[in-house]
């Protein structure tokens, strides 16, 4: 009787575990996909070690290390600007942010923060205060940097915005109706964006993270607490909300070495106007692109026009490079520099030709007047 149990154990349990190891060991042998990816395990892995959590991580995930990075480098500012009039009595005063860029108290913030100021009063995040000093504006681009002289100050870390990506998380500090120092959060929306402003810039990140009035000139962060923009601005318009937009770092870090070296910000100018606009679909086909610029004016005496650029050219490739993003080529046009040559090639009366404009000083032409 035990021998038939015995039996019947084996008949029942033991036989069919083994063919069934068996047949898993021929198709993972015949079947490669169905091996484990280590591939996958160590890319998770990385980067697990490669977050800002660090070893210690558990439990909800928090920005705190980031913010606690980023926030002594972000100040408030506080301004008293010039009367209206004569018989203005009232002080008028206005709040912002700013980032400290150095440790010598250079600090970045909007040029509508401090536009008309005559006194400006920064508070740092450990509670001190200093009176700063204009270096230097650039309207165009809606910076402005200043100076405090106190000791023992936090720069801020530089990240990379042309590496981030939308959906990517961004934090924004700042010190918005002048509460004190605050924190949002959001993703970035999307990257080269333009807005409707009295500046040339056309490079904006977008993000959904709140920036409230008083935030402006504050720092908009990654998630490991670097720099990725200095805010700016938010769209306030019917019916849209979450929708803000920060200058790029390394745009406002050019703008502020050009300042401090320069005493203004040194940008080529080409002395034309352009459209975008697409090509009939037969020609797009030839040339193999269909988004192009056209131009609609010419500055007199300019460099385009020294060039022999006309009016009605179609410009479809800048420096060997289509048009496909007209933001990206309005920037790579900004950021020629004076003297260098830059090389178009146009449509013009069905004909293909390629023209070579040495860039002027755009802030020269705006001290003449041309501009």
């Amino acid at each position: 009787m035990k021998e038939s149990k015995r039996t019947l154990f084996i008949d029942f349990l033991i036989k069919p575990v083994a063919v069934g190891l068996f047949v898993a060991a021929v198709l993972i042998l015949v079947v490669p996909e169905l091996r484990p990816s280590k591939t996958a395990q160590a890319t998770d892995s990385m980067a697990l070690r490669q977050s800002n959590l660090g070893s210690e991580w558990s439990g909800t995930v928090s920005y705190a290390a980031a913010v606690s990075l980023a926030a002594p480098a972000v100040v408030n500012i506080y301004t008293l600007k010039e009367k209206r009039s004569a018989n203005d009595n009232v002080p008028r005063t206005s709040l912002g942010s700013g980032v400290i860029m150095q440790p010598d108290g250079v600090i970045l913030t909007n040029h509508h923060v401090i536009d008309g100021a005559v006194k400006i009063l920064v508070l740092l995040y450990d509670g001190r205060e200093a009176p700063a000093t204009v270096i230097g504006s650039d309207p165009e681009i809606d910076l402005a940097v200043l100076k405090i002289n106190l000791e023992g100050l936090t720069p801020i870390s530089l990240g990379d915005p042309a590496n981030a990506r939308i959906g990517d998380i961004v934090l924004a500090i700042g010190n918005p109706s002048g509460i004190g120092q605050s924190v949002t959060q959001g993703i970035i929306s999307a990257k080269g964006r333009s807005i409707q402003q009295e500046n040339i810039f056309e490079n904006f990140i977008q993000t959904d993270a709140s920036i409230n009035e008083g935030s402006s000139g504050g720092a908009l962060i990654d998630a490991y607490g670097n720099l990725l923009g200095i805010n700016t601005a938010t769209l306030n318009v019917a019916g849209a909300s979450g929708i803000s937009f920060a200058i790029p770092a390394d745009a406002a870090e050019k703008v502020l070495q050009d300042i401090l070296q320069y005493g203004r910000v040194v940008r080529g100018w080409l002395g034309m106007s352009a459209n975008p606009g697409f090509l009939p679909k037969n020609i797009a086909d030839q040339l193999g692109v269909s988004q192009v610029f056209g131009v609609t004016d010419l500055t007199k005496g300019g460099p385009a026009e020294k060039a022999g650029i006309r009016r009605g050219d179609i410009i479809f490739k800048i420096d060997s490079s289509f048009v496909t993003d007209p933001a990206a080529s309005v920037s790579q046009i900004i950021n020629v520099s004076p003297g260098q040559p830059i090389e178009l090639s146009i449509l013009r009366q069905d004909q293909v030709r390629q023209i070579s404009i040495v860039a002027g000083d755009r802030g020269e032409a705006i001290a003449k007047g041309l501009l």
